[in-house]
């Protein structure tokens, strides 16, 4: 199913990375590939990583950030994968989150090394409903670094 939707969209001209990098407009891209699938690979992937360049990571499921392998990455990494959790009551956990690490439910977090996680909600479902967590789309707006005065 993956390697169908794969060649899917690159027929249609999409870059898929599987623990591997492209650059975009001056921005490296990694795309790490999926924990669940035993694809997911970030010694791969970093070894084609310029550290003097910006970069952004893309894993699919929050849970990576606690495998080893990222080296000294000090970045962003974005994730989707939980959903919210689609259901939860008031002031309570989701009931079914499909990740060890419970905390990652939405949102950002500080992580080791200097990295932060980002991961949303997302629009899709993996059950047919959605109660208490709205779907999300998160906008990012990137601008060039301003350099420090030192003087």
């Amino acid at each position: 199913m993956a390697s169908r939707l794969r060649g899917m969209l690159e027929n249609l001209g999409a870059t898929v990375l599987v623990n591997d990098v492209t650059d975009v407009d001056g921005l490296q891209v990694v795309g790490l590939g999926d924990l669940w699938a035993g694809m997911f690979d970030p010694v791969r992937a970093f070894a084609r990583v310029d550290p003097s360049v910006a970069h952004l990571v893309l894993s699919h499921n929050p849970d990576t950030v606690d495998l080893p392998g990222w080296g000294g990455f000090p970045g962003w990494v974005l994730a989707g994968h939980t959903h919210g959790g689609q259901c939860m009551a008031p002031f309570l956990p989701p009931p079914v989150l499909p990740v060890k690490n419970k905390r990652y439910t939405s949102g950002e977090f500080a992580l080791d090394r200097g990295r932060r996680l980002c991961f949303n909600r997302g629009v899709g479902t993996y059950l047919p409903v959605r109660f208490n967590v709205r779907p999300e789309v998160t906008v990012f707006t990137s601008s060039a670094a301003v350099p420090e005065d030192n003087g």
